[in-house]
């Protein structure tokens, strides 16, 4: 990153952005305000900024041509949730995320009040255009200067840079997706006459409307790309979710080494998962919720002490499938347990209302525990979590089963759940815990329907 730069076309010098050096990525990005970055974009002097995000850094990595362009950039902005994550790995927080979408209209306004003109460059034929008057509608005082297709309007490098110049525009916004953007402006930016150019990526295609944008409750609880993969499923799905689990564990290799990248992949894929569930299963938890308060009294959610990982105990949520008087009556029925060993389990359980019978007969009455995941509390995959007389009960080899976070499934789930013998329970466990890698808890994962639609050891 430049701290200054001069440029024979202005005597004026760049003012120095704050900048941190993030060690999983290897990038110094800005580490400033949007207010402060802004003003210092639109300040005397001439630069070229680039956002960003996980998909750059993948990019980034591979890509030699896209390199040497980076490496070239005056100001590399930060952009997205991962690139804050990569930073967290060793205990880095950026002062802002400074989104594309977020923070180049709200310089366009400033650039209006100091007279300052646009030029758009990018996108499918009419889009360019449809965000230009998408941002005059917004911002009535801003001057838009010209527009050009990234298509056939980007086929002659020469006509491009004739008509940027003869615009007089003082922004230059070049959105012809990345590596693409950034290596056009690392090639042409010096003949060009605009004192800012900036590589904006879909920005054009968010404000023609041909993409739709993440509510704002969606964007703070910083789960866009999870609206974006439910937009898009089939063209985002690459570059959202195996794109954002390479980045991490690549940035979790460099910063900590391999055996936590692997733990920050199994986390990220966690997260991934909880929050793509918590988005398609909406319906059936609301359905949920209704059928057991019209069945029986008592609270819908059920919440229970565990074990968790090396024994700290948390609280777990379940669906609410017994009688409210549960657990005053569980002590006089353990006689009637199905299950060997310290697990109390019973087919004929009359607490389980009818509600009950179903959603556990479908593992239903399990699915809050994805706020479980969420909270790092459990794993997607790992040995069920425990209550805590059981443990207190277990013989020395079974607390082995605590030294890894307890899951929504695992090896035990899969292969007969309470059909299968505590003993046996065990070294399922035990043996998972072993030798776990990510590809194992995929085809787990993977199993788990399966096992779910076939009922077998659910009661």
């Amino acid at each position: 990153m430049k701290a200054a730069t001069f440029d024979t076309n202005f005597t004026a010098v760049t003012p120095a952005l704050p900048t941190t050096r993030l060690p999983a990525l290897g990038l110094d990005l800005v580490d400033a305000t949007a207010a402060q970055t802004i003003a210092t974009l639109l300040a005397p002097g001439r630069r070229r900024a680039f956002f960003m995000n996980a998909h750059c850094c993948n990019l980034h990595r591979r890509d030699r041509g896209y390199r040497e362009a980076v490496a070239c950039a005056d100001v590399l902005l930060p952009d997205g949730i991962g690139v804050e994550l990569a930073g967290r790995m060793t205990g880095q927080r950026l002062t802002a995320n400074l989104n594309g979408t977020d923070l180049v209209p709200t310089l366009l306004e400033k650039a209006a009040a100091q007279g300052k003109s646009v030029y758009l460059f990018g996108g499918k034929p009419g889009t360019a255009e449809a965000a230009a008057a998408a941002l005059q509608a917004k911002i009535p005082a801003l001057r838009v200067a010209g527009t050009r297709d990234g298509y056939d309007g980007a086929a002659d490098a020469e006509a491009v840079i004739d008509d940027v110049n003869a615009s007089g525009a003082d922004i230059l916004l070049v959105a012809l997706g990345v590596p693409m953007q950034e290596i056009w402006l690392h090639r042409h930016a010096m003949r060009l006459d605009t004192a800012l150019t900036l590589g904006v990526g879909a920005l054009f295609d968010f404000l023609a409307g041909n993409v739709s944008r993440a509510p704002g409750w969606v964007r703070r609880a910083k789960a866009e790309w999870v609206w974006r993969l439910a937009q898009e499923p089939r063209r985002l799905a690459k570059r959202y979710l195996a794109g954002n689990v390479s980045f991490l564990a690549n940035a979790a290799l460099r910063a900590w080494g391999p055996e936590s990248a692997a733990a920050a992949q199994r986390r990220f894929l966690d997260v991934t998962l909880s929050l793509t569930a918590l988005v398609l299963l909406a319906p059936l938890l609301a359905i949920t919720a209704f059928a057991i308060k019209a069945d029986s009294k008592g609270p819908v959610l059920f919440r229970q002490t565990r074990v968790g990982r090396n024994g700290r105990e948390f609280t777990m949520l379940k669906f609410r499938s017994m009688s409210v008087d549960a657990e005053a009556r569980r002590d006089a029925l353990l006689a009637t347990s199905d299950r060997e060993g310290v697990c109390f389990k019973s087919k004929s359980d009359p607490r389980i209302t009818r509600v009950g019978r179903f959603i556990r007969r479908f593992s239903i009455d399990e699915l809050p525990q994805i706020l479980n995941v969420l909270k790092g509390e459990m794993a997607i995959v790992g040995p069920r979590p425990a209550l805590p007389t059981e443990v207190a009960a277990y013989p020395p080899r079974a607390l082995g089963r605590l030294a890894v976070k307890p899951g929504l499934t695992g090896v035990w789930q899969v292969s007969g759940r309470a059909s299968v013998g505590f003993d046996k329970m065990v070294e399922m466990d035990l043996s998972y815990a072993a030798s776990r890698t990510l590809l194992l808890d995929l085809s787990l994962i993977a199993r788990t329907f399966g096992a779910v639609l076939g009922g077998r050891g659910a009661y």
